[in-house]
């Protein structure tokens, strides 16, 4: 006799939850490099608990080609985050060994309201913004309201703008 499978059992092992285990998998892989069966072992255990709790977040509901369309845009993101945290530390180096940096410094406060509408996508701006030397992002709330400490005019100026659009781009249909 088969006992029926509960619905909530059933969308936990879904599409978004093995996308996300291959994705933390593989990511444990390449990071950590060791591919023994303990190490692998771990890295399967540690993917397979964030993918449980968390893998259901990236695309709640959608369909196979929303799904992989989303991983696909989150994929094309991360280069373009890592350039920009890349030109972010170098402005920061360039920053600290200026002879006039206590003049160019300007530490401040910014706030503003994204228009993401979407908790996993004003998660990854939050977090974006944090990655990025210079900005971190003091407050966020679900509701879009974004606080950020910001250490020169420069890296304020660029709030929430293109990393903003690009977040948003991630989860369009």
């Amino acid at each position: 006799m088969t006992h029926p499978v509960a619905p909530g059992i059933r969308s936990r092992f879904g599409l978004s939850f093995w996308l996300t285990f291959i994705i933390c998998m593989i990511t444990w892989l390449v990071l950590s490099g060791m591919f023994d069966l303990f190490h692998t072992g771990l890295g399967a255990l540690s993917s397979f608990g964030v993918a449980w709790i968390n893998g259901h977040n990236f695309a709640p509901g959608a369909g196979l080609g929303r799904t992989l369309g989303q991983w696909a845009r989150f994929a094309a993101y991360v280069p373009w985050l890592v350039w920009q945290i890349w030109r972010a530390s170098l402005h920061v180096l360039i920053l600290t060994f200026d002879p006039r940096m206590m003049r160019r410094i300007n530490p401040r406060i910014v706030s503003f309201k994204s228009r993401l509408n979407n908790e996993m996508g004003l998660f990854i701006l939050a977090n974006s913004i944090t990655l990025t030397p210079g900005t971190i992002t003091v407050f966020a709330s679900v509701f879009g309201r974004f606080t950020v400490h910001t250490i020169d005019d420069a890296s304020a100026e660029g709030l929430p703008g293109k990393m903003e659009e690009r977040v948003a781009r991630i989860f369009e249909a």
